[in-house]
């Protein structure tokens, strides 16, 4: 018999639009903010550019520990939401959050007496560790609220509540813009700051969004439905569901993330010239990675919803369609930035000889993402279905290899920076092929959690 599910599932194309949209909106905003940072720097100075490249991703690996977290209890909210049990969602956040904020206590106490030590010795430029020592000091404090940010996204997530993450990521650029104005270049009569002052202005930036999610929830969301702001005991029953799921999310997109500390440590030791060309190629790539997560998570959250309703079935058929939709969205952009990739570095820094340098290696990046973006729809739907040991499996087979490449061409052979840049290939392709196996093998069909 013929079969139909796909043609009756409430997952529609138009239904995985209205939940992805404002993801892929919000990851923007988010996005902006980085890419302010790094457009704010490229008229600071070279040095300036370059040492935010590795300050944001040293934070970012800080910042993962907690988001991967995070993404472990969007995979249990999704579950419980599909299960119609909405009262046990809020103890899944409210524990959640008491957890992030112990991590976030931690990273920041150890940062603040191991950093130091550490940049000193993965840094060879003095320059470039002062000004990533000045900017992480003060960055490091925006953990506590961003954190918490996380667990809200996480709940609209679950529950594919998406339309408050547009609103809260508007709200998150605007500030950020505005403040990095002032703390950069020093205005209304504040001293420049520099790099310092785009680090201090993305803390205050994610602590106003908190106070949006907090009041958003309050007064447009039915939050006793789900149990939400009762505080009640800390339950260890509770705290294990999360953490036999969160677990293997938190260090997946640790080793995820560590792994682009790593590109750039080995970058920066080329020289300040090539590092400042990877700033610029990395935020443009991260643009198009937007889309990619936007579209992949919703495939986490919609697939955890699917199991949870005993509907595994539906599972493969979405994310083909999902992979379809993704690669219409961002195909106008890739011909783009592929026909006019110096329009788009234009925004980064106004150098020429660092736009024409930077030409080949953005045109290797732009055509990673022919696999990049099948790579990421069946990789997070691996975690959809809760097997997220399965997903930190193919995390780590992705990530030796790639580490491998980059020993390889930018450590031993300290090749061209285009070169390098290659490595996004090898590690999306151990993806895609790992992860297509095993949604395809329906092993996951009756997995709980």
């Amino acid at each position: 018999m013929k079969n139909t599910a796909a043609e009756h599932t409430e997952y529609s194309h138009k239904h995985i639009w209205k939940i992805t949209y404002p993801v892929l909106i919000s990851l923007l905003m988010e996005h902006l903010i980085g890419m302010t940072d790094t457009a704010f720097m490229g008229r600071v100075g070279e040095v300036e550019l370059g040492a935010s490249a590795i300050a944001g991703i040293y934070y970012m690996v800080l910042y993962m520990l907690g988001f991967g977290f995070s993404i472990g209890a969007e995979i249990l909210i999704g579950r419980r939401n599909g299960e119609r049990q909405y009262r046990s969602i809020g103890n899944i956040f409210f524990q959640g959050l008491v957890m992030l904020m112990g991590v976030a206590a931690v990273v920041i106490a150890f940062s603040h007496a191991a950093s130091p030590t550490i940049l000193r010795k993965i840094i060879s430029s003095d320059a470039i560790y002062e000004a990533t020592r000045a900017y992480t000091d003060i960055r490091i404090w925006g953990l506590f609220f961003s954190l918490t940010a996380c667990m809200f996204r996480a709940f609209y997530m679950g529950t594919t509540r998406t339309g408050i993450l547009t609103l809260n990521g508007i709200v998150m650029v605007v500030c950020n813009i505005a403040l990095n104005y002032i703390f950069v270049f020093g205005k209304l009569g504040l001293p420049a700051m520099g790099i310092a002052g785009a680090a201090l202005g993305s803390v205050i930036s994610e602590a106003v969004s908190v106070v949006f999610f907090i009041v958003y929830t309050r007064l447009r969301t039915d939050y006793r439905k789900y149990g939400m702001f009762r505080a009640t005991r800390l339950s260890g029953l509770i705290q294990k569901q999360i953490l036999n799921v969160s677990g293997w999310t938190t260090v997946q997109y640790f080793i995820s993330s560590g792994t682009w500390l790593f590109f750039f440590l080995a970058i920066e030791h080329l020289g300040e010239r090539p590092l400042a060309i990877s700033n610029i190629v990395r935020n443009t790539s991260s643009f198009f990675y937007m889309f990619v997560s936007a579209f992949a998570s919703t495939g986490t959250a919609i697939v955890s919803n699917l199991m949870g309703k005993g509907r595994a079935d539906e599972v493969m058929p979405v994310c083909r369609r999902i992979n379809t939709m993704c690669a219409a969205a961002i195909l106008p952009l890739f011909l783009l930035a592929t026909a006019f990739p110096h329009i788009i570095m234009r925004i980064f820094t106004d150098d020429a000889a660092i736009i024409a340098s930077a030409t080949t290696s953005m045109q290797v990046m732009l055509w990673t993402y022919v696999i990049n973006v099948p790579a990421y729809v069946f990789f997070l739907a691996v975690s959809g279905t809760g097997n997220t040991r399965r997903a930190l499996a193919i995390e780590i087979a992705a990530t030796t290899l790639y580490v491998a490449y980059i020993c390889l061409t930018a450590v031993y052979l300290k090749a061209d920076i285009a070169i390098c840049w290659f490595s996004d290939l090898v590690y999306s392709s151990v993806l895609l092929i790992m992860s297509y196996i095993y949604i395809r093998g329906g092993s996951w069909r009756d997995r709980r959690i």
